[in-house]
């Protein structure tokens, strides 16, 4: 693999996978639950993502190969925790992959309604799958251009709202929102976790950054304060320029049109549109990388372990990604897959987060290695906070979960030898 991404375009990457559409949903789903207390409630689960991504940040100074979790939980587990790390954050992947193509046609419907059904809903869930597909199988740099291009683009119109409606918030209005009757704590918590996921794809593209195991760290922890401060500050602005927040449909296009007229609301539903898209084009790219190590140790067509002669790139992996997410998405909805890439995510984060003891006993020579204060209290610390995440979920949910497992275990039994050399 070519190693060709930088440091800021690596933090370009990891903050176009986070602020996805959840940040365009959240203000109204978080009120819904919390009322004035879901600005709060966001910090502390910054917070609480913190300690997931500081493991992440120490597991992945370690190493400077593609899989990230996967890598992670195999190394200090062995091969069977690996593969169903490895397993399950593939789901997570191809899952969340068709579910963005759904939600992306369902956004683009507000600005062309011929998206929301027939053959227009097909062409708005394959086309911009195809493209970036298409754009990924190129090269990484283009991808993770593409990634910072849409970072960017994603990024400014939150930007707008912050900076322009802090001058209209209603202290008494933002301070007085009452959750809904039917809301409750359970509800938000998975919410939240949907809005700061995406972090764990940050690394597995490591095969392919200049220095991997000294900008992973640095991009996750930049990462998280920026998108911390984009989702506190957005909330607030919304509950204090929006009466009835917990009610709308589209938040912030709703409350921009409010402070800045009707081109404030079209701007929001522009970022929405983008902010689907960015973070559609950091699972194409990040979830073959997943494939692709998972096939150089046996598990799986020895196809998935092969580079583009010419690109360096999985080609392989990513054209059988896109192949099974497309279906998904034409056939499935966006909040069905969207809760099954969550539910799946849990066991990348506990691996990873257990897995940093350990990785700390068996590589502490590693020179230049990220290590996380406090011994091994905030690992453990964000092992417990994976598991009242899964007590948030639905049952239905969880025992989807353990389906997904048990198929992870049967593959497993049925691996081929590992892959040696470089496959092409």
């Amino acid at each position: 693999m070519k190693r060709a991404v930088s440091r800021w375009e690596i933090v370009g990457f990891s903050i176009n996978d986070v602020i996805g559409s959840g940040v365009y949903l959240l203000p109204a789903a978080a009120a819904a639950n919390l009322g004035s207390a879901s600005v709060g409630a966001i910090v502390l689960a910054g917070l609480g993502v913190l300690m997931l991504v500081l493991c992440f940040a120490e597991a992945a100074s370690y190493f400077d190969r593609p899989g990230s979790a996967y890598v992670y939980t195999r190394e200090a587990f062995g091969e069977l925790v690996g593969f169903e790390v490895g397993w399950m954050t593939w789901l997570a992947r191809v899952s969340s992959v068709a579910s963005l193509s759904a939600g992306f046609a369902r956004a683009l419907g507000y600005l062309w309604p011929q998206a929301n059904e027939g053959v227009g809903r097909a062409l708005a869930i394959a086309l911009p799958l195809l493209l970036l597909t298409a754009i990924n199988v190129v090269g990484v740099k283009s991808g993770a251009r593409t990634a910072v291009f849409l970072a960017i683009t994603k990024t400014l119109p939150l930007l707008l709202f912050i900076g322009a409606g802090i001058f209209f918030v209603s202290w008494e209005q933002a301070s007085s929102v009452v959750a809904k009757p039917e809301g409750g704590l359970g509800a938000a918590v998975l919410l939240l976790l949907f809005a700061y996921a995406g972090f764990e794809n940050t690394a597995a593209p490591a095969g392919e950054f200049k220095n991997p195991r000294r900008d992973v760290p640095f991009a996750l922890i930049v990462q998280i304060g920026v998108v911390t401060f984009i989702y506190t500050a957005v909330q607030w602005v919304a509950l204090g320029t929006l009466p009835g927040v917990v009610d709308a449909q589209t938040p912030l296009a709703d409350a921009a049109a409010r402070f800045l007229g009707g081109w404030g609301g079209l701007v929001m539903t522009v970022g929405a549109v983008l902010s689907i898209l960015g973070t559609n084009s950091n699972t194409v790219l990040a979830g073959p990388r997943y494939l692709y190590a998972l096939a150089r140790d046996g598990f799986g067509p020895r196809v998935l372990a092969s580079l583009h002669p010419r690109f360096r790139t999985p080609t392989a992996a990513i054209l059988t990604q896109t192949a099974i997410a497309l279906p998904l998405a034409f056939s499935g909805s966006f909040e069905v897959l969207a809760t099954l890439s969550v539910v799946a995510r849990l066991a990348t984060y506990f691996g990873t987060a257990l897995a940093v003891p350990v990785l700390r006993r068996k590589l502490r020579q590693q020179p230049g290695a990220f290590r996380i204060p406090g011994g091994p209290v905030i690992p453990l610390a964000a092992a417990a906070l994976c598991v009242v995440f899964a007590m948030s979920a639905q049952p239905r949910n969880l025992v989807a979960g353990a389906i997904a497992l048990a198929v992870g275990g049967v593959l497993y039994a049925l691996r081929s030898p590992p892959r040696t050399g470089t496959p092409e």
